[in-house]
């Protein structure tokens, strides 16, 4: 289907390599795999392979391979293949000698072939001979041939429960059990040189895992995440993420997290994680004796997680634990595991991943704070008077009381006027849409109370809701964060509020707190001191923080209270109160466009010669081609026309439009979709998300319900294809259309176009029934 659409304005640059910013659009009309859904294939029969679990699955080209594992009784040494296309299982081709039957290995697929190590091998059912492995095997899926790499040296010890990946041409091995106890050690051989090929135990940095097993590693952005697993005793549900360049490990924090918001999964062993574009996808596992069966989706750029939601017709797996997950272009795919009562599965389960652009919202708004660009408020800070530009729109939608401000600003500022005025009348106006756009003057707001150093992290707050994490070992950071707390709880910032205590509880250590007790003390924070008195009096911290420097120093009155807090610690009180989260940058965005914002707006956009008042600020950060007009071609009277090339869009799409602009939202009706698919590329939007659902929209969704609804819409845009599979809707479903009431609000020639398709569709034979009735 083609879609014509005009170029962007001068000086306005998109992304062309994204998919779809074309002149044309072209759209297939199904059969499609409904996103995040599940489905069920046809499982494995006994006589191609058993049921198994603790093995491993690898993709290569549209084929999922099994190997290895055990079915309950025998450790497996068998190459399964199963054909995504076809749904279709069988034994792999095979030639030489293959591995020891084994469980807990690791397989990984590299060129045109795949990789085995270690794992545990022996007779389960004798419980003899058993023992972890470190050799290393090639299987070649061209020839079917397995060999050994017999490699000299240096070697990684024995394992099994490992992680293992492929990154830069080399195999790397990760942590795992050497059978007496769990490791933490990273190996890595290169697999482009089997001769010179050699083992070497890597050098690793920062806040290592703990020594663990049963866990899942992947492979996203450039660097390897590892989640969760069995450490000892202990089973955390931490992240890491390793760099593979500097060999650096990091702890991914969860403190920005609100109480609220999606946690991290449930601390778990014995789960999978793919990385499938941009997310990790964690299914599965033992958490805490249960099987849970959701999907947890981490986002790598934002850093937060959220559970998926299966389509309504999924056919969703069981809970289990010891299974393998493999990704084929844009679907993962769930071999076998350990199911209720150690039962093991043969079942094989697809999940359609969804692959829209990421929603940059949050980056658009916070480069807009970083440019400083169409500045219209100056806060004059502290007694320094130290000055911090913003923009109306943004502070006045996410703060209340930052609004209140403003307002008294803007009355002072006319009173002054009409003051110094030799017209009485002048300066009558009482809110800023009262002053003309385009002339108003740069607004002065004095906040005594504030500092500018962390006023400006409250204000990055609230154009991004994020502020940036203490860095660890840094007490000026956390002090800082203190500061901007205080901020908040003065500016009534509820969201705020709750992440600043969260970063501050999570970086209170040994070394720090002592000075963020005292800072709060000072301060009259008193849930933070609480928390650093309580921590301070722990029986594993007491001894060393009494014996520092900084205990010396500390305040006499202070001092008493730990003493005293030590020796009659007071009952902790549980309430049950809701916590208050406050509003997300998204939830104050959308109010704001419906109306809260109604009086701080500075431009028009005219549809077709209807007024829609708006905000420059918030139209520059999220489209180029309103930035390149704000910042070169300001209209004097502050009305600009919209219009999508030469097609100016219904006013229903405009304000779809509109609600992609202010707060990202990308739900519209199919007809929207249509005069909105080339918008990402004339208004310059960062990425082409936009587009992506517009396209999935049309795709999927064109029912009887709304097909002349997109009818017109198609007209209007000359979508020719759109049209035609309209009409043939139309024509094949006819008795339920001409129920419709929308069809008598059709155009003349929409009816004729549709009397015409009836005309060339309807068969003789029909056209004799039809006579027949009459």
């Amino acid at each position: 289907m083609s879609l014509k659409s005009t170029k962007v304005a001068p000086s306005v640059d998109f992304d062309h390599s994204c998919s779809d910013s074309v002149e044309y659009l072209t759209l297939n009309f199904g059969p499609f795999e409904p996103v995040h859904r599940w489905r069920r294939l046809p499982p494995c029969d006994e006589f191609v392979g058993a049921r198994r679990s603790k093995h491993t699955v690898v993709a290569y080209r549209d084929a999922i391979y099994v190997f290895g594992g055990d079915n309950g009784k025998n450790m497996l040494n068998d190459l399964l293949r199963f054909d995504v296309k076809d749904c279709s299982w069988c034994r792999a081709f095979t030639t030489g000698t293959p591995p020891a039957p084994r469980y807990h290995h690791s397989a990984v697929v590299y060129g045109s072939s795949m990789f085995v190590f270690g794992g545990y091998t022996g007779d389960i059912y004798s419980n003899s001979n058993l023992k972890n492995k470190n050799d290393l095997f090639e299987y070649k899926f061209a020839t079917g041939q397995w060999t050994e790499w017999k490699v000299e040296g240096s070697l990684p010890v024995a394992r099994s429960a490992h992680g293992a990946t492929v990154y830069s041409d080399k195999l790397w091995i990760f942590a795992g059990y050497d059978g007496n106890a769990r490791l933490n050690d990273m190996w890595t051989i290169n697999l482009q040189d089997r001769e010179h090929a050699c083992w070497e135990e890597i050098d690793q940095s920062g806040e290592i895992p703990p020594s663990c097993c049963n866990f899942p590693v992947a492979v996203c952005r450039d660097k390897m995440f590892v989640f969760s697993g069995q450490s000892g005793a202990k089973i955390t549900n931490n992240l890491f993420q390793f760099e593979f360049k500097g060999h650096m490990w990091t702890r991914i924090p969860t403190e920005h997290l609100l109480r609220g918001s999606p946690p991290p999964p449930q601390r778990r062993y014995g789960h999978t994680m793919v990385a499938f574009d941009r997310h990790l996808y964690v299914f599965g596992g033992a958490a805490d004796n249960t099987l849970p069966n959701e999907l947890h989706c981490y986002d790598v750029d934002s850093q937060s997680w959220e559970v998926i939601h299966p389509s309504m017709d999924s056919e969703m797996p069981s809970g289990r634990l010891f299974h393998a997950a493999a990704v084929i272009q844009d679907a993962m795919y769930i071999f076998g595991g350990t199911v209720d009562n150690n039962v093991r599965s043969g079942e094989m389960y697809r999940f359609q991943f969804s692959c829209y652009p990421q929603c940059t919202l949050h980056e658009d708004y916070g480069k807009l704070w970083e440019n400083r660009q169409f500045c219209d408020v100056e806060f004059i800070l502290g007694e320094r008077e130290e000055r911090v530009l913003g923009h109306i729109a943004i502070v006045t939608a996410r703060c209340q009381w930052l609004r209140k401000k403003i307002l008294q600003a803007w009355d002072r500022q006319r009173q002054a006027k009409q003051d110094s005025s030799e017209e009485s009348d002048e300066g009558a106006a009482g809110s800023p849409r009262d002053i003309p756009a385009g002339i108003r003057p740069m607004l002065e707001v004095s906040i005594r109370e504030a500092e500018a150093q962390p006023f400006e992290v409250l204000m990055q707050f609230l154009y991004t809701d994020k502020i940036q994490y203490p860095r660890r070992g840094h007490v000026q950071d956390v002090l800082l964060i203190m500061d901007v707390y205080k901020l908040a709880l003065s500016f009534q910032l509820s969201r705020l509020e709750q992440l600043c205590v969260q970063y501050i509880e999570a970086s209170v250590d040994l070394q720090n707190v002592l000075s963020v007790c005292e800072n709060a003390n000072k301060l009259q924070l008193d849930q933070l001191k609480e928390h650093c008195l309580n921590f301070v009096v722990k029986e594993s911290h007491f001894n060393q923080v009494i014996m520092t420097k900084e205990f010396e120093h500390l305040s006499t009155p202070l001092i008493v209270e730990i003493v005293r807090r030590k020796q009659q610690p007071p009952l902790r009180l549980y309430s049950d109160q809701p916590v208050d989260i406050g509003t997300s940058l998204v939830q104050d965005m959308k109010a704001y466009l419906e109306g809260g914002g109604l009086e701080f707006c500075d431009i028009v956009l005219l549809l077709d010669g209807h007024p829609r008042p708006a905000h420059k600020a918030i139209l520059a950060a999220r489209s180029s081609y309103f930035e390149a007009m704000f910042r070169s071609f300001m209209p004097v009277d502050g009305q600009v026309n919209i219009s999508i090339g030469e097609m100016v869009p219904s006013k229903q799409a405009f304000e779809s439009m509109l609600r992609y602009i202010y707060y990202g939202d990308v739900n519209m009706p199919p007809e929207d979709s249509l005069y909105l698919f080339a918008a990402p590329y004339y208004y310059g939007f960062s990425n082409n998300r936009m587009q992506a659902y517009c396209k999935q929209n049309l795709e999927m969704n064109v029912t009887v319900e709304n097909v002349l609804q997109i009818l017109e819409a198609a007209d209007k845009t000359q979508a020719l294809d759109m049209k035609k599979h309209c009409l043939h809707i139309i024509v094949h479903q006819f008795i339920k259309v001409s129920k419709l009431p929308n069809l008598r609000s059709l155009s003349q020639l929409l009816l004729l176009d549709i009397i015409e398709s009836l005309a060339t569709h309807i068969s003789d034979k029909q056209c004799a029934e039809m006579g027949s009735d009459i």
